[in-house]
């Protein structure tokens, strides 16, 4: 990691106990710099805004989307046992979950200084653990460190207001001085994940919008009940939530690190996503600059964002020229090199050649059946996934250095914690 000055706050942050910062979290909204011009909360504050220090950012990001070590897999499915299961999509483990594994979202973060996109879904392990469990501090800073890749000068192109930003917010979001924390999902990546995972238990998707089976699936009849289906806006949906909970859990895992290092903020989502990627269609909130498709048919309403190019592309079309070929990525990411079932990808049991050897890789007629299901889907409604956004934020963290006066004017003592009582001293002693 390239040198950075530890102040005494870090050691406080590390001294911070789980249950202090869990009965501690609050949305704790008024920072330095900050203004509310009327009403009962009515106040300017007295400071100028003060940008997180560079050790403040990585640790805030580190604990939204770090590495974690190695992935431990899901080790048994009563379909292919002995097998070992391969539902994962990465071979790393991160510091929230994901559903079997799939890891379809990527950390997107802005402040004064620019956009950037921490890159490291499909990483290996930041480090091996030691004998206690444990993992070094610093080789996860290191991680995210070097998997951080800047995306553009400047703060996130979405200004304060009105309908980019919800109206209780207009005040405070994505203002100077604060760090804004962004969780992407790929819902065509983690789709394919889930008709993958759907048909390794022996069931199909169904289009219950159009009342009809998906033409063709009756030719698979012999590697899976083509009569035991799932509709596919229950897929869909179950899919959504799935990413949520992943998106969420990042922002929660970044809330729990600002009580223990004494910053404000707090985790929301009254951001417009579609402003948020890019697709709102207004020059004036470029936002992270994704592609986006309308369709003139109204099949879906609003702007389909698919991907941002060479950052984080779906899993469909335009990206890949059909769903096959997407379908193939899939299957790539997951058994070819660093993947969570290739046997030279390093891992954290005894003999890791021979556990990740042991799942078997997804055969030619898996693969057609998964593509044609997704085809389907693509050609019916024209875009993957069918009832969703290709890509999906829903949920944001914001840090910031908290205005303590606002608080002592407004609350009774114990509005803040002692950690944010003591930051500015611990943090920035200078």
């Amino acid at each position: 990691m390239e040198k950075i000055s530890v102040p005494p706050g870090f050691e406080d942050m590390l001294r911070f106990g789980l249950m202090e910062a869990i009965l501690g979290r609050r949305s704790r909204r008024f920072f330095m710099g900050a203004e509310i011009p009327d009403g009962v909360f009515a106040y300017k504050s007295e400071h100028e805004p003060v940008p997180l220090s560079e050790l403040e950012k990585l640790l805030v990001v580190t604990a939204c989307g770090g590495n974690t070590s190695w992935h431990h897999m899901i080790f048994r499915a009563r379909h292919y046992a002995p097998h070992l299961s391969n539902y994962t999509g990465a071979a790393g483990g991160r510091t929230f979950p994901s559903a079997a594994g799939f890891h379809a979202s990527k950390t997107f973060f802005t402040d004064d200084e620019g956009v950037y996109v921490l890159d490291n879904r499909d990483a290996p392990a930041c480090g091996n653990r030691n004998s206690d469990g444990s993992l070094d501090l610093e080789s996860a800073l290191n991680s995210v460190q070097g998997s951080v890749k800047k995306l553009q000068d400047g703060r996130l192109g979405v200004p304060s207001k009105l309908p980019q930003v919800e109206a209780h917010n207009t005040w405070v979001v994505n203002r100077p001085g604060t760090l804004l924390v962004i969780p992407v999902a790929d819902l065509s990546l983690h789709l394919i994940h889930a008709i993958c995972y759907f048909l390794q238990n022996d069931s199909v998707i169904a289009d219950d919008i159009n009342g009809r089976a998906i033409p063709g699936i009756e030719k698979f009849k012999n590697i899976v009940n083509v009569e035991n289906t799932w509709p596919l806006s229950f897929v869909e949906q179950w899919s959504l939530s799935e990413v949520t909970a992943e998106l969420s859990t990042s922002c929660y895992a970044g809330n729990l690190i600002l009580q223990a290092m004494g910053l404000g903020g707090w985790m929301f989502n009254g951001m417009d996503p579609m402003s948020v990627l890019g697709a709102s269609g207004d020059p004036d909130c470029p936002g992270l600059g994704f592609r986006f498709d309308h369709d003139e048919t109204w099949r879906w309403p609003f702007p389909n964002p698919t991907g941002l190019e060479g950052v984080m592309e779906g899993f469909c079309p335009p990206h890949y020229p059909d769903m096959r070929a997407a379908v193939e990525a899939v299957c790539e990411r997951k058994f070819g090199q660093g993947g969570p079932f290739h046997p030279k990808t390093p891992g954290p049991w005894r003999d890791s050649k021979k556990i990740r050897s042991s799942a078997l890789e997804h055969d030619e007629a898996f693969k057609e059946c998964v593509s044609l299901q997704a085809q389907y889907v693509l050609d019916t409604f024209g875009k993957f996934p069918a009832t969703l956004p290709t890509m999906i934020c829903t949920i944001y963290l914001q840090a910031h250095h908290l205005d303590l006066d606002f608080y002592d004017r407004f609350f009774e003592p114990g509005a803040y914690l002692r950690t944010h009582a003591d930051h500015m001293a611990r943090w920035h002693p200078k």
